[in-house]
């Protein structure tokens, strides 16, 4: 598989994620792009909906139910929460040996009645729950090789998760107080027309919202309580900043009794010293989006709070690459055997 191409389709071609997979599936050496759906433009090039792809030749866009699935070896899925399921049950009764890699919340709760409580939504592929493993690359990575349904991480979780999971295992912070602040950029809100999101809205102003009620808590907690042993519940609160995109979380929490910051630095280096994509910095060097800005790349630290036996980690990412479409296509990487960073390789833009 490694010396083919290989076939992919991209679900909500015209949305955000759609369009960042493309930017990166292009230049990807083992992939050929055979399918663009987005119902809504359906008829259009790609490059109608996204100016930017005026130098790729690239199949137009149809609605997913034009598409010849016996000629896709994989579809990554850039669909809104609720459409997913249904699509890819289709999907499988045509072609079982497809492998769908999903950027939607669709399949990213493993209790389907827990799906249901925070999406407001019956699960209907319950049948596929079970088998979809959860795309965070660096922490699944055995799973993934053999995975036929990948479920890819919301943006806030991954910042959140890289940065809470190896210190959660290893039992250096208490589980049941964390505290996680979190911003990211309006991209993460989806293309659609929101008002929210106008400029002069948006625009010059810092907003909290889903407060003490946002969809990626749950998700959060599923992870964490994992590593913990036992239930979690966290307290994350999200905020809109006006960039195009960008996430930074800045997680507080109680060290276990006997437990130092020093302790916590280990544990985080210990944990991606062999990983090409998260970074934990230098002792002293404060993350920042700027560090991060449409790469595949995570970098985390470390801080000793003036509360006593509290401390502080800041993880940042770029909320559509390694937030999404980036650790989508990493996720396909390991899926197919093949080197993890190839279509990847890209460095942090600045300024």
């Amino acid at each position: 598989m490694v010396n083919k191409k290989i076939r992919i389709g991209v679900l909500g071609a015209s949305g955000y994620t759609g369009s960042d997979l493309i930017r990166l599936a292009s230049r990807h050496p083992n992939i050929e792009i055979t399918a663009l759906t987005a119902n809504s433009q359906a008829g259009k090039q790609i490059s109608d909906v996204f100016p930017h792809f005026y130098m790729l030749n690239l199949p137009g866009l149809v609605p997913w139910e034009a598409v010849d699935w016996n000629d896709v070896d994989a579809v990554f899925c850039g669909l809104p929460h609720g459409t997913t399921q249904d699509i890819t049950s289709t999907i499988h009764k045509v072609n079982d040996n497809i492998k769908v890699i999903d950027m939607s919340a669709d399949f990213r709760l493993r209790n389907v009645e827990t799906y249901a409580n925070w999406y407001g939504l019956t699960h209907r592929a319950p049948h596929l729950q079970g088998e979809a493993v959860y795309g965070l690359s660096e922490h699944y990575k055995e799973q993934l090789k053999d995975a036929r349904l990948i479920a890819c991480p919301g943006c806030y979780p991954t910042a959140s998760l890289m940065g809470l999971l190896p210190v959660v295992k290893e039992g250096l912070i208490d589980a049941g107080d964390i505290i996680i602040d979190a911003k990211s950029g309006t991209t993460g809100a989806g293309r659609g027309a929101k008002q929210a999101m106008l400029m002069a809205e948006a625009g010059e102003g810092l907003s909290p919202y889903g407060v003490g009620k946002h969809r990626h808590a749950p998700e959060i907690e599923q992870e964490v309580s994992k590593a913990a042993g036992e239930d979690v519940i966290v307290n994350f609160t999200p905020h809109l900043i006006p960039m195009s995109r960008g996430e930074l979380c800045t997680i507080y929490a109680r060290l276990e009794k006997g437990k130092t910051v020093h302790d916590v630095r280990a544990a985080l280096t210990n944990s991606y010293k062999h990983e090409t994509f998260v970074h934990v910095a230098d002792e002293g060097k404060i993350p920042q989006t700027q560090m991060v800005r449409g790469s595949n790349h995570c970098v985390i630290n470390v801080f000793e709070d003036r509360v006593p036996n509290r401390i502080i980690i800041i993880s940042t990412l770029d909320n559509l690459v390694k937030g999404s479409t980036g650790q989508a296509l990493q996720n396909f990487n390991i899926a197919f055997g093949l080197e993890e960073t190839l279509g990847l390789e890209q460095l942090p833009l600045f300024p």
